[in-house]
């Protein structure tokens, strides 16, 4: 399927580009940020205008994302519990409440490229636990613009290898955000010994 929609990107160009990138940030599984890849290598061949599909990528993006929140804050815990279908989406969706719960507005941030995995999901928890509005557009949207750049960036420095790239950054992704986890994990166990530990 990741093939055909990319077949499609010449055809359909920012439509399709806004349309997958806005659907991924739903959690819907669509290769948004291959696309985004596929759409740099676009502008490197001139096929594909720069500033229009950066536009078309961050605002799909930020749509997206409010999207997102907005149904979180009609949908609330029924929601949640809908996604939370089984073991690994609701390890995801339990990350993204911790990272909402804990940082808000930075949490937000940085699920929009660091760990971008959990993106869609801090979206859902935070409309449901009530963050601002105002503040997760603020964190989100200059999120998005990282997001947004780096990969669209990638496709068009490294356009002739673009499966290749794809295949890294989705692993360097994947990496970093299982290390920010294992962090945070570490942190609270150090924690916690530390408020046990027996006084002398």
């Amino acid at each position: 399927m990741t093939d055909q929609i990319i077949a499609l990107v010449p055809t359909y160009g920012l439509s399709l580009l806004a349309l997958i990138v806005a659907l991924g940030c739903l959690a819907l599984p669509v290769p948004s940020s291959l696309v985004m890849l596929t759409s740099g290598s676009f502008i490197s061949a001139g096929d594909l205008p720069l500033m229009p599909t950066l536009a078309a990528a961050y605002f799909a993006a930020v749509l997206g994302d409010q999207l997102g929140f907005h149904i979180g804050r009609w949908g609330g815990p029924p929601l949640l519990l809908r996604l939370a279908t089984n073991k690994d989406r609701k390890q995801l969706l339990d990350r993204a409440h911790r990272s909402t719960q804990n940082r808000g507005g930075t949490g937000v941030f940085l699920s929009r490229w660091l760990v971008s995995p959990l993106g869609p999901y801090v979206n859902f928890i935070a409309g449901a636990t009530g963050l601002s509005w105002l503040r997760f557009t603020i964190w989100g949207s200059a999120g998005e613009v990282i997001w947004v750049g780096f990969y669209v960036g990638l496709g068009v420095i490294f356009a002739e290898n673009i499966s290749a790239v794809g295949e890294i950054a989705t692993d360097m992704s994947g990496l970093i955000a299982a290390g920010v986890i294992t962090l945070f994990l570490g942190w609270l166990i150090t924690r916690a010994l530390r408020k046990h530990k027996p006084r002398t």
